[in-house]
C-alpha cells in the first residue's frame, strides 16, 4: 500500500512536472490545431444542412465538445483534489486548481452557445430545464473552488478548503449527464452513444467526436501552462526556480 502514494510523490515533485509540461505543452497545443481544423472544416462546410434545424444546429459543433468538456474538467480537479488531500501531492493541488478556470470556461460556453442555440429552436434565451441548471450549478461550483482558493492568504490553505468543495460537487457531474434521462426536460435527449449506435449522421459524427478530441488536446496544453505558472509561484524560494530565473531550464 506505501508504494502507491511513494511512486506519486516521486513523479509528481514540482520540478519535473514543471519540465514536463514544458515539453508536453507545445505538442498538446500543435495536435489541439491540426485535429481542430478538419473538425471545424467537417462542421461548417462538408455537414450537411439539418432538415429541421437549418444551419443553425453548426453551433452545437462547439456546444456539445464543451460541454463534454466541462464534466472533464470537473473530474479531473475532483481526482486530483482527493489525490491530493490523501496523499498530500503539491502537483495534484496545482492540477486540481487550475483546471477550474479552465472547466469554468467550458461551462460558460457551453451555456452561451446552448442559449444562442436554444434562442431559434425553443423561442427563449433560457428556461430552469434541468440540464441547464445543472450546468449552471456546475458553473457556480467552479467559481467556488476558484474563490475558495484565492480567499486565504496561504495558498496550501485556501486550496485544500477548495478540494473539499471540489470533491463534494462531484456528485452534480452524473445528475448533469443523466438530467435527460431522470427528469422530462425540454433539452434533446443523447445522440451520440459511444458503445452503441449513435442517433445521428455519419456526416455529423465524426466532426463533433474530431472537435471533441481536439478539446481535449486543448485543455491538457491549457492545464500544462497554467500548472507550469503555478508551480513557479508555489515554489518561488526553492533552488529549482532560482536556477530557471537565472536562464537554466
Amino acid at each position: 500500500m506505501n508504494i502507491i502514494p511513494h511512486w506519486l510523490h516521486l513523479a509528481a515533485s514540482p520540478p519535473t512536472a514543471y519540465r514536463w509540461c514544458g515539453a508536453c505543452r507545445p505538442w498538446l497545443l500543435a495536435l489541439a490545431i491540426v485535429v481542430a481544423l478538419p473538425g471545424l472544416y467537417g462542421a461548417l462546410r462538408l455537414a450537411p444542412v439539418d432538415y429541421q434545424q437549418g444551419d443553425a444546429y453548426r453551433i452545437l459543433f462547439i456546444h456539445v465538445p464543451s460541454a463534454w468538456m466541462s464534466l472533464f474538467a470537473y473530474a479531473v480537479m475532483a481526482i486530483s483534489a482527493f489525490t491530493a488531500l490523501v496523499w498530500r501531492i503539491k502537483v495534484a493541488e496545482v492540477v486540481a486548481m487550475e483546471s477550474a478556470p479552465i472547466g469554468a470556461t467550458f461551462t460558460l460556453i457551453t451555456l452561451i452557445t446552448g442559449s444562442l442555440w436554444g434562442r431559434p429552436m425553443w423561442g427563449t434565451w433560457w428556461t430552469w430545464d434541468a440540464r441547464l441548471t445543472s450546468e449552471l450549478v456546475l458553473l457556480f461550483l467552479y467559481l467556488g473552488v476558484i474563490g475558495l482558493y484565492h480567499a486565504f492568504e496561504d495558498r496550501r490553505q485556501g486550496a485544500r478548503a477548495a478540494a473539499f468543495l471540489a470533491i463534494i460537487g462531484v456528485i452534480n457531474v452524473p445528475i448533469v449527464h443523466f438530467s435527460v434521462n431522470w427528469w422530462n426536460t425540454l433539452h434533446q435527449g443523447s445522440t451520440v452513444n459511444i458503445l452503441g449506435p449513435s442517433r445521428i449522421d455519419a456526416s455529423m459524427l465524426w466532426p463533433l467526436l474530431t472537435m471533441l478530441v481536439a478539446t481535449k488536446f486543448y485543455y491538457l496544453a491549457s492545464l500544462c501552462g497554467r500548472v507550469r505558472t503555478d508551480l513557479l509561484a508555489l515554489e518561488s524560494g526553492k533552488d529549482w526556480v532560482h536556477r530557471i530565473a537565472e536562464g537554466g531550464r
